[in-house]
């Protein structure tokens, strides 16, 4: 049983003939752009699409799903994965090192759906590490401070390429393990307030549903 099939499957069923979707990056995400690309060949229905990385823009494309922009629309629904998601719809996202894009595609949507097999859901997040995307040149102080907040940071390698990973914009990821998080919605200001942070991988108080793949089925929350 394909779980991370299963969900990304029953979120397409909830896109309806005329939406404009945000899609979400990851092997989850995966299933739900196939689902809606199938949709397309076999209900015809008509929706744009506005990808949150260069892998979700050649998957669109490849399913036939029209490309779009924030610039030219406003965004229904956006459907996402996670590295984690808890109890209270906070997230850890930024395993696939796109969560800048995401989190400005997932805030502007009408609603934001998440998508996740059971392994990804928590009491508490923060057994994951934080993705932090972070302007080159400012990565030695960006490690201090973080380090001064008493993570544990280190610069994300690629790896089959010789040096750090290189985000879509052009930045470094530094992964940013935390003892304990306590308040996901407060540290996710504290640390997009350290200079040179562009965006960090804590998602709070954006999502309007989860869509749980189990054993045993669907769950939604």
């Amino acid at each position: 049983m394909n779980l991370k099939k299963n969900a990304g499957y029953k979120a397409a069923e909830y896109v309806k003939d005329g939406d404009v979707l945000g899609l979400g990056t990851g092997s989850t995400t995966h299933y739900f752009i196939e689902a809606v690309g199938k949709r397309i060949q076999e209900e015809g229905i008509k929706v744009k699409g506005i990808p949150t990385s260069f892998q979700s823009l050649l998957l669109a494309k490849e399913w036939n799903i029209p490309i779009t922009s924030l610039e030219e629309n406003d965004i229904d629904l956006a459907v996402d994965g996670a590295d984690e998601v808890d109890r209270n719809f906070n997230l850890i996202k930024g395993g696939g090192a796109a969560h800048t894009k995401e989190k400005i595609v997932d805030y502007a949507a009408e609603k934001f759906y998440v998508i996740v097999d059971e392994s990804k859901y928590v009491e508490s997040i923060g057994a994951f590490p934080v993705p932090i995307e972070v302007i080159p040149e400012s990565s030695r102080m960006v490690i201090q401070t973080l380090e001064d907040m008493g993570a544990t940071p280190e610069i994300r390698m690629a790896e089959r390429k010789d040096g750090p990973i290189i985000t879509d914009n052009g930045n470094f990821i530094i992964d940013a393990k935390f003892e304990k998080i306590e308040s996901p919605e407060h540290l996710e200001i504290d640390l997009n307030t350290i200079p040179g942070v562009v965006e960090n991988g804590i998602f709070s108080n954006m999502v309007d549903k989860v869509i749980i793949g189990t054993a045993d089925g669907i769950k939604e929350l």
